[in-house]
């Protein structure tokens, strides 16, 4: 097995680790889970397996919005942020808000972040089937449409390959298990590294 050489940007052990700030709901918070369960801490240890000193801040907050997300914006990042993940809009969908005013919260946190040169990865929803095809269809593009108009690292969705498994959630059906995060970092991670290489 060929060992797996950490990003150059990530060599950062001499001056202290990476920190990556998750700011989400609670599915990055880890709702219904022990604290070391929830996906930022388990994103920490798999991004240490593959050799990248980082040190992941879990800013979720469970029922938070895209609103909360933008309210609390300022005051979630730390002086040392250096790169950041958005989880936000499931609750926004399950509450059948406007789909437009989650894009223009979610612009203005990105657009944010732009202007002080933190790299961002936005971790994309879907809407419940339950809320309408035409609801969807609104809700579910304003992911790509942020990503065109941001030069963000954009994983589609934050739920992929979990969501809709009773294995792999809790009794609500809606928010993972350890082995739902599991998967949910396993197939972030590549997305996350791509990240870690923006960090100038």
């Amino acid at each position: 097995m060929c060992a797996v050489m950490p990003l150059a940007n990530s060599a950062r052990s001499a001056s202290g680790p990476i920190t990556l700030v998750v700011i989400g709901d609670s599915l990055s918070a880890g709702y219904g889970l022990q604290e070391g369960d929830a996906f930022p801490p388990k994103l920490e240890r798999a991004l240490g397996g593959k050799g990248h000193d980082v040190r992941v801040i879990n800013a979720g907050v469970s029922g938070d919005t895209t609103a909360g997300g933008r309210a609390r914006l300022a005051w979630t990042l730390g002086e040392g942020t250096s790169a950041v993940i958005i989880e936000l809009g499931a609750n926004d969908a399950l509450r059948g808000l406007a789909p437009e005013q989650a894009f223009e919260n979610l612009s203005a946190m990105l657009a944010d972040l732009q202007s002080k040169g933190i790299p961002t990865l936005l971790a994309g929803m879907k809407a419940p089937p339950n809320m309408g095809e035409d609801y969807a269809r609104a809700f579910d593009a304003i992911y790509t449409r942020l990503v065109e108009k941001y030069n963000v690292v954009f994983y589609p969705f934050f739920l992929e390959g979990v969501v809709g498994n009773p294995a792999l959630n809790q009794d609500d059906g809606m928010h993972p298990t350890p082995d739902g995060v599991d998967i949910i970092v396993a197939k972030i991670l590549p997305d996350v590294e791509k990240l870690l290489s923006r960090i100038k």
